[in-house]
C-alpha cells in the first residue's frame, strides 16, 4: 500500500494494534509483520467503528459512500437537520455541475449542470448561493455545509472571484454567477454557513464520488 487519500488507518494485527493518523505510522506497525491486518479510512469515526467490529467486517469490502448515521449522535458531529452542497468538474476548466442534498438522508434537493468550461470553485460558490436562496424561498431555518474555503470567502465578499475567462461555451455559467452575485447583494439571510470537517466526518454527503 502506498500513499492514499485516507486520513486514518486501523491496525488490527501488527506490532501495536490501534488507529493511526498517517500511513507512515501505520506502516511502522505492519511492515514485515507476517499476517498483518490493516485498512485505511477517510474519517475517524469510520476507523473507530471498524476497529471495534474487527477486520473481517471491512477488509476486502468497499467503503460505503454514504455518511455514517452514528456520526450525528456525536457531540462533535454535524447537524443532521441541514443541507450539504458540493460541486464536481471534469477538468479545469471542464464540465461543471453542483448539487444540494439533505445532510442526514442524502436526498437530493437541487442539481445544476453539467455546464461547459467551468471550474470546481465556481460550482461550490453557485451551490452555496442556490442553497441560501432555496432556504429563504421555502422559509426554512437550517445550516448549510460546504467543504470549500474559497466558496466561503466568495460568499462573504458577495463576489465570485474567479480567474476563468468568459467565452461562448461558458456563457451560461457566467449568467449564473451574475445572478448569484446580485442575489447576495440584494438579499438578507440568517442562514449559518458551516465548514464540513472532511478529515473527521468523511466526504460531504453531496459529494459526487469522483475523486
Amino acid at each position: 500500500m502506498g500513499k492514499s487519500k485516507n486520513n486514518y488507518y486501523v491496525v488490527w494485527v501488527g506490532n501495536n494494534p490501534g488507529i493511526y493518523d498517517s500511513w507512515e505510522k501505520c506502516k511502522a506497525q505492519v511492515h514485515g509483520f507476517e499476517g498483518a491486518k490493516y485498512k485505511g479510512f477517510k474519517a475517524k469515526n469510520l476507523a473507530e467503528k471498524a476497529f471495534e467490529k474487527g477486520p473481517e467486517t471491512v477488509i476486502g469490502k468497499k467503503q460505503v459512500a454514504e455518511i455514517d448515521q452514528e456520526l450525528f449522535n456525536r457531540p462533535d458531529g454535524p447537524t443532521a437537520n441541514s443541507i450539504a452542497v458540493d460541486a464536481a468538474c471534469s477538468g479545469n476548466p471542464g464540465k461543471m455541475e453542483y448539487r444540494g442534498v439533505y445532510t442526514y438522508s442524502g436526498t437530493e434537493i437541487f442539481r445544476q449542470g453539467p455546464h461547459e468550461d467551468g471550474t470546481n470553485n465556481i460550482g461550490e460558490f453557485l451551490a452555496l448561493v442556490h442553497a441560501l436562496a432555496w432556504l429563504k424561498q421555502q422559509k426554512l431555518d437550517m445550516p448549510v455545509y460546504t467543504d470549500s474555503k474559497n466558496a466561503l470567502a466568495w460568499i462573504r465578499n458577495k463576489r465570485c472571484n474567479t480567474k476563468l475567462v468568459q467565452n461562448s461555451k461558458n456563457a451560461r455559467i457566467f449568467e449564473l454567477i451574475k445572478r448569484a452575485e446580485i442575489w447576495l447583494r440584494t438579499n438578507k439571510y440568517e442562514t449559518k454557513i458551516l465548514k464540513w470537517d472532511t478529515r473527521n466526518w468523511g466526504e460531504i454527503p453531496a459529494d459526487f464520488g469522483r475523486k
